[in-house]
C-alpha cells in the first residue's frame, strides 16, 4: 500500500528553465516515467506501436510500459531532445522488443506522412497509434501571442495528429487503436494557456468523432485527459515560474502528477481487452477537472 499524496515530491519546486522543448535529465526533480516501477504482463505482445513525444513526458511512459507489455515500439521526438530518447530507446531494447528512434518536426506535414511510413517499414505494421507529442506555451495575454506561436501550436497539436491519422489510416487493420493525449485545459481552461487549450479541446472533439468514423472499421479511438504532470513542458516555457514553483499545489494530493502515474492508462487503452471502450477520455487529475 502508498499513499499517494506522499509517493511523489510536492512543491515549493526550485526555479529552472530550459529551451523550448527541454530535456527530462535535466529537470529537478527528474520525472519518473516508470523506468524502474513498471512491471509489464504481456499485454500487448506481439503490437507495433508508433508514439509522438515518446522521449519525455507521458510518451515516454507509455512507450516503456508499451515495451515492457511486449509491443514492438517506434518513438518520434523533436532532434534537440535526441538525450532523453536514447535513453527510451535503450529501456524498450533491454525488453527484447523492436525499439526505433524517428527524430522530426511534426509541424511539418511531409515528415508527419513519412514518420508513419518508416514506422511501418520498420516494425512491420502498425496498430497502436499515440498522438501524444505538444507544444505549450504560457502567455499571460492573447496580445502577447504571436501568429507563428499560435501556428506552431496548432501545427503540433491538431495539424499533427490529422497529418498522421490521414496517412497510417489506410494501414490499419480491425483491433487497432489510435489514443490522443488532451488534458483538463480542455474541459477547465487557465487564462495563461490560451492556444495550448484549444487544441486540447479539439483533441477531445477529434477523438470522440473519429471514433464514431472508424467504430465501424473495428478501430477504436480514445484519448487521456491529464492534469498537472511534471514534465518539460513546465520548465520549457509552458508555465510561469512563479507557477512553476508551486505546480500541482491545487490538487487534492497538493503535488503534480508523474507521468508514471499514467502509463496503465495508455496500457489499458491500447489492450485488447479493452475492446468495447471507444470514444472514452481517461481522466488523471488528482481531483479535479473532467472528465
Amino acid at each position: 500500500m502508498e499513499n499517494p499524496k506522499e509517493k511523489y515530491p510536492k512543491p515549493p519546486f526550485q526555479e529552472q528553465s530550459q529551451t523550448w522543448p527541454g530535456l527530462a535529465g535535466k529537470m529537478e526533480p527528474k520525472p519518473d516515467h516508470g523506468e524502474t516501477s513498471y512491471k509489464g504482463s504481456g499485454r500487448l505482445k506481439g503490437r507495433r506501436a508508433l508514439i509522438t513525444g515518446g522521449d519525455s513526458g507521458m510518451g515516454r511512459a507509455a512507450a516503456i510500459a508499451y515495451a515492457r507489455e511486449g509491443a514492438d515500439v517506434a518513438i518520434n521526438y523533436y532532434p534537440s531532445e535526441e538525450p532523453d530518447a536514447r535513453e527510451v530507446i535503450e529501456l524498450i531494447k533491454a525488453e527484447g522488443v523492436h525499439a526505433e528512434a524517428i527524430p522530426g518536426d511534426l509541424r511539418e506535414e511531409a515528415f508527419c506522412v513519412r514518420l508513419v511510413n518508416e514506422a511501418i517499414e520498420k516494425l512491420g505494421g502498425l496498430d497502436i497509434i499515440v498522438n501524444n507529442a505538444g507544444r505549450q506555451q504560457a502567455h499571460e495575454s492573447i496580445m502577447d501571442i504571436s501568429t507563428a506561436d499560435f501556428d506552431a501550436t496548432m501545427k503540433t497539436n491538431i495539424y499533427a495528429p490529422f497529418w498522421i491519422i490521414k496517412a497510417a489510416l489506410p494501414h490499419l487493420q480491425p483491433g487497432s487503436v489510435i489514443i490522443g493525449t488532451t488534458s483538463e485545459q480542455a474541459y477547465d481552461p487557465t487564462p495563461d494557456l490560451y492556444d495550448y487549450a484549444q487544441t486540447k479541446a479539439a483533441t477531445m472533439n477529434y477523438i470522440k468523432s473519429l471514433a464514431k468514423q472508424l467504430g465501424p472499421k473495428g478501430i477504436r479511438v480514445n484519448g487521456v485527459a491529464p492534469g498537472p504532470i511534471w514534465t518539460p513542458l513546465q520548465v520549457s516555457g509552458g508555465a510561469s515560474m512563479e507557477k512553476l514553483k508551486k505546480f500541482g499545489s491545487q490538487t487534492v494530493f497538493g503535488r503534480p502528477g508523474q507521468p508514471a502515474e499514467l502509463a496503465s492508462i495508455y496500457v489499458q487503452l491500447a489492450d485488447s481487452n479493452a475492446s468495447f471502450t471507444t470514444g472514452a477520455v481517461y481522466g488523471a487529475s488528482g481531483g479535479a477537472g473532467q472528465p
